[in-house]
C-alpha cells in the first residue's frame, strides 16, 4: 500500500524545509503527501462559542489568505524535480492545528506526520515551537518527525535511539524506525545512558533489551553505553561524535524523558536539535 504522509504548513521557511525533507526521505516510495494549512480568523477563539460564519468578511478574508498561501507553496514545489511516485494533495481548513491533523489522520488513514520544529510566530529562543510541541504531545495515532529549520535535506545514515530499557518494546511501535533505517541503509545506534552509574542491567532491563534486539534483527544496529551523564548531554555528545542524523524516542508517559514534552523533550534534549527527531507513539 502507498505511504500516506501529512505535512502541516504555516507557509514558513521551516515548514518548506520539512516538506523537502519528506520528499527526500520517501523519494523511492510511492507516497501520497497531504499538505495541510489550518487557518484562524482574527477576533475569534476556537475554544469560545463564537465561530465565524462562512460568508462573513473576516472568515472569507482569512480563508482567501490561506488559500493564496497554499497556491504560492504549490508554485514553489512545482520548481522541484518531478517524482512520479509522489502525489500531492492540499487541505486548507478553519481549525486548530491538532484538531485539523486528527481529522486528516482519520479521513485519509495517515501513516506519519512530518513538520518543522518551529513556525512563523515562534521565538528564536524556543527549541520547539508551540505547534510542534502540541502535535507531539497530543497526537498519538501516528509517529511525528520534527525537522529543524536549517537542516540540510539529507536522508539519515546514523540514527540514535536512546533508551534506559525500563519499559518493554512493541514491534508495531518500532516498525517506523526499522522502515526508515532499511530505506536508507542507515545504522540504528541503541544508546543506553545509565543514571544509576554502574551500567549493569537488572533482569527486567535485560529482558527488555533482548526484546528490542530481537525486534531489530535484520537491520544494521549497534548497542552503546554511556555512564552517568545527564541524558541531554549524553545524547548531544553521541550525536556529535557519531555524526548522527536522526534522534528517535518513544513518547510514553512514564519514560526516560518523563512525560514527553511537558516539557521533558525540550528539557532533556536541552539544546536546539540540529537533526530531525522521530517520535514514536505507544498507540
Amino acid at each position: 500500500m502507498d505511504k500516506r504522509a501529512l505535512l502541516p504548513t504555516d507557509y514558513s521557511k521551516n515548514a518548506l524545509n520539512a516538506i523537502r525533507y519528506a520528499f527526500e526521505l520517501y523519494k523511492d516510495v510511492k507516497c501520497d503527501f497531504y499538505l495541510l494549512n489550518a487557518f484562524h480568523v482574527s477576533g475569534y477563539n476556537l475554544d469560545s462559542m463564537r465561530v465565524p460564519e462562512i460568508g462573513e468578511p473576516l472568515y472569507e478574508a482569512a480563508k482567501k489568505e490561506a488559500e493564496d498561501g497554499m497556491a504560492r507553496l504549490m508554485e514553489l514545489l512545482d520548481l522541484h524535480p518531478d517524482n512520479e511516485k509522489h502525489t500531492l494533495h492540499t487541505i486548507v481548513t478553519f481549525n486548530s492545528l491538532t484538531e485539523a491533523i486528527r481529522n486528516v489522520i482519520e479521513k485519509k488513514d495517515i501513516d506519519i506526520i512530518i513538520m518543522g520544529t518551529k513556525g512563523v510566530t515562534d521565538a528564536k529562543a524556543r527549541v520547539f515551537g508551540t505547534n510542534t510541541v502540541s502535535v507531539m504531545e497530543r497526537i498519538k495515532e501516528c509517529p511525528v518527525i520534527a525537522v529543524p529549520s536549517d537542516y540540510s535535506v539529507e536522508p539519515p545514515r546514523e540514527i540514535v535511539f536512546p533508551t534506559d530499557y525500563k519499559t518493554h518494546f512493541k514491534k508495531r511501535e518500532i516498525e517506523y524506525l526499522i522502515e526508515i533505517a532499511k530505506l536508507h541503509g542507515a545504522k540504528i545506534n541503541v544508546l543506553h545512558i545509565d543514571r544509576d552509574k554502574d551500567g549493569k542491567l537488572n533482569r527486567m532491563e535485560e529482558e527488555n533489551k533482548k526484546l528490542l534486539l530481537d525486534i531489530l534483527e535484520g537491520t544494521e544496529y549497534e548497542t552503546h553505553f554511556l555512564s552517568s551523564v545527564k541524558v541531554s548531554k549524553g545524547i548531544h555528545l553521541f550525536v556529535e561524535s557519531k555524526h548522527c542524523d536522526m534522534i528517535v524516542f518513544m513518547n510514553r508517559k512514564h519514560l526516560f524523558f518523563g512525560s514527553i514534552l511537558s516539557n521533558p523533550l525540550v528539557k532533556e534534549i536541552g539544546y536546539d536539535p540540529e537533526v530531525p527527531i522521530l517520535e514514536l507513539n505507544d498507540n
